[in-house]
């Protein structure tokens, strides 16, 4: 279904049937569910959300970065059809499906780096990181793990583990994994280690971190480390310039696998097909998901081939895991990313954006800092400039403001005061634009 892209509301938001359905939802689901937008979508279609009010909303979330391809993508949808009359499943460990294969080769052949690689396909993001993790103590023969504060890898255990922030994410269900080691994240708004300059703050940043490996940790007890190019739930934090290429030299030279998660920056959200490619390193593993699939549940660690090749048979797997339905759409998306030139279009998506927030930040000393790469772009809220204390109830009001006027965005942060924007890679520039006139209205109060 084709819908007009253009916002319209012709009820309050939420209108009288999504308040019906949250009501419904209230007695059948648990509360741990969270939402951010109380509306239920009645059809969407490249970055509009039409809701079961009838009410046409403009979409910079992208169902959590998961959209690249845009709302019912008609490439996906196609190819989804054609494998539906076909077949639904057949579960590779007992017969096998072509798809699986041809999407693994797409991939073997885009991420960074040359030489031999291997992937297999998992049903999320979370488990992609968990597998990335056992293939890497497979391979090196060691136990630890190493990440880093604002990061967030999952809701699993050991990517719950690996996660930083503490609420929602962990508080209460613990224990947790052993042999998780969290270090400093060079992040220049708010540098742990005091840096002043973004060059600073990576440098400073960086001999902390190989500090704690070399003597609180132990390289040779360090089988991977496991880093997101941009931090997606911890604020949509951009590193300093120099950090992550410092320790993956490191990593290299005490034989520790780097392991790039881009569940939320790959498929061209960055402007590259993956964001670890901004900063010049060739991961030894990288896990994928939410964009992969264009809407439908697929994750993915490809990796050196000596890598993958390293865990016994059986080792690694899962009964849905590379779906033929998943696999069908990943290579639409792929074709659609290619034919489309959707990297550089995520490049212009970022510029737009990027501008207007700064100019905004000129207007509003509210926002403390504009970050991002390509179309993965947030604006930081504070209570003052000084202090920079987190001004997380404004980022909430923010929200709510936008999505009564028809847009959707979302929040992020470890402190909860990040407003990211996350449009479809596809969104009309015209819409875009109106969608960020309403976010600084909004803004205006």
């Amino acid at each position: 279904m084709e819908i007009p892209q253009e916002r319209r509301l012709i009820t309050e938001i939420p209108g009288p049937r999504s308040r019906a359905l949250l009501e419904r939802r209230k007695a059948a689901v648990p509360q741990g569910i969270f939402f951010t937008t109380p509306v239920f979508v009645g059809a969407a279609s490249g970055a509009i959300l039409r809701d079961v009010d009838g009410n046409s909303l403009i979409d910079l979330g992208a169902g959590l970065a998961v959209l690249n391809t845009g709302n019912s993508s008609p490439a996906v949808q196609d190819a989804v059809r054609e494998q539906l009359e076909r077949f639904t499943h057949t579960c590779m460990h007992v017969t096998m499906n072509e798809a699986y294969v041809a999407l693994a080769e797409k991939l073997n052949a885009l991420v960074p780096g040359g030489g031999e690689h291997r992937t297999m396909f998992t049903n999320s993001g979370a488990e992609a990181v968990e597998n990335a993790v056992k293939i890497s103590r497979s391979f090196t023969k060691r136990q630890g793990v190493v990440v880093f504060e604002h990061a967030f890898h999952g809701r699993t255990l050991l990517a719950m583990t690996m996660t930083a922030k503490a609420m929602p994410y962990k508080r209460g269900l613990g224990p947790f994994a052993p042999e998780v080691y969290r270090l400093p994240f060079a992040y220049p708004y708010r540098c742990p280690s005091g840096g002043e300059t973004p060059d600073e703050c990576a440098a400073r940043c960086t001999e902390r971190a190989i500090e704690i490996m070399d003597k609180e940790i132990g390289p040779e007890s360090i089988a991977c480390l496991v880093v997101e190019p941009v931090q997606g739930e911890g604020g949509f934090i951009v590193p300093a310039p120099g950090f992550l290429p410092a320790l993956a030299e490191y990593c290299r030279e005490h034989g520790i696998l780097f392991v790039a998660d881009e569940v939320q920056t790959g498929f061209g959200r960055t402007g590259k097909w993956f964001g670890i490619e901004h900063e010049g390193v060739v991961p030894d593993l990288v896990t994928m998901a939410k964009s992969l699939a264009g809407g439908l549940p697929l994750g993915a660690v490809t990796g050196r081939a000596d890598v993958m090749e390293s865990i016994h048979v059986g080792g690694i797997g899962g009964t849905f895991g590379g779906n033929p339905l998943s696999c069908a759409a990943g290579l639409a998306v792929i074709d659609q990313i290619e034919r489309e030139g959707l990297l550089e279009r995520a490049m212009r998506i970022g510029q737009i954006m990027t501008t207007r927030l700064s100019e905004m930040a000129e207007r509003f000393d509210v926002i403390g800092d504009v970050r991002g790469r390509g179309a993965m772009v947030a604006m930081e809220l504070v209570e003052d400039r000084t202090s920079k204390h987190p001004a997380k109830a404004t980022a909430g009001r923010l929200v709510e403001a936008c999505y009564r006027q028809g847009v959707v965005v979302l929040k992020a942060g470890t402190f909860d005061n990040v407003i990211r924007l996350l449009p479809p890679l596809t969104i009309d520039e015209d819409l875009l634009r109106e969608g960020l006139d309403v976010l600084e209205k909004s803004l205006v109060g």
